[in-house]
């Protein structure tokens, strides 16, 4: 048990110096570069600022249409994103109302799809004459 315990140990320690050094070695290449480089650049900062992507994101906030474009999760407009308020449990119905955690949201109303005859298991699943909705499935009483 105590051979066990110190090969295990001794990969560990292993380990460690190795990817302690690699990181270190990343860390030198990176200032050598910036070095070499520095009648272009002022510092190893600015260097990295340029190569950095700059992304602009479009909200819907500042362009309402892009909702209406092919591909957008809804037509509407709630806190900058594009949602459907028919289906969207964060914005059932109307932008921030929000379903329960057992509730999901079917043509705008949140509903438990366990217990509800209308949306049984799931949005326009109705159980028929008789039948009840029990846990998500159509059963006889």
């Amino acid at each position: 048990m105590k051979f066990r315990k110190l090969v295990f140990v001794s990969v560990l320690a292993i380990v460690l110096a190795l990817s302690i050094s690699a990181a270190s070695d990343d860390r030198k290449d990176d200032v050598n570069d910036a070095t070499i480089e520095s009648s272009e650049y002022s510092s190893a900062q600015g260097r990295w600022l340029l190569q950095t992507k700059r992304t602009r994101r479009v909200t819907c906030k500042k362009f309402p249409g892009i909702c209406d474009a092919k591909g957008s999760p809804g037509p509407q407009c709630c806190k900058k994103k594009c949602v459907n308020i028919l289906t969207d449990r964060q914005n059932c119905g109307k932008c921030g109302k929000k379903c329960k955690y057992n509730e999901i949201c079917c043509k705008g109303k949140c509903v438990n799809p366990s217990f509800n005859k209308k949306h049984c298991g799931g949005c326009n699943n109705r159980c028929g004459n008789g039948e009840y909705c029990v846990f998500g499935l159509c059963n006889y009483a």
